[in-house]
């Protein structure tokens, strides 16, 4: 059975970084390239909140809200997704989730949730002004 695990979350103040890990058990190694996978965020009240992922040709996609602060990168020998996230501002505070899919809809999109079926449990990030 596929599982994924968040961590790597924490309490920084405004301006601070962190660097989120996500990991992919039950896969054969390496195999977690073959998926669709991403970051996204909640906070309470609002909709969960596709973050980044990497499309079908291998290029990082962002959402509005954290291009150029927050990077996503992965070790497929590891099975690990990485969500690395600079110039933290308060509105960053939510719980980061990690999804995967084998593959998206023809017609879905990176950042709706409902396209993914596998999902962690989150790690909780926090940004202090």
């Amino acid at each position: 059975q596929v599982q994924l695990q968040e961590s790597g979350g924490g309490s920084v103040e405004t301006g601070g970084s962190l660097r989120l890990s996500c990991t992919a058990s039950g896969y054969i190694a390496g195999s977690a390239s073959r998926y669709c996978m991403g970051w996204f965020r909640q906070s309470p009240g609002k909709k969960r909140e596709g973050v980044a992922t990497f499309n079908r040709d291998g290029v990082a996609v962002y959402g509005d809200s954290v291009k150029g602060r927050f990077i996503i990168s992965q070790d497929n020998a590891k099975n690990t997704l990485y969500l690395q996230m600079n110039s933290l501002k308060p509105e960053d505070t939510a719980m980061y989730f990690c999804a995967a899919v084998k593959r998206l809809t023809p017609t879905g999109h990176w950042a709706d949730r409902y396209e993914y079926n596998l999902w962690g449990q989150g790690t909780q990030v926090t940004v202090s002004s």
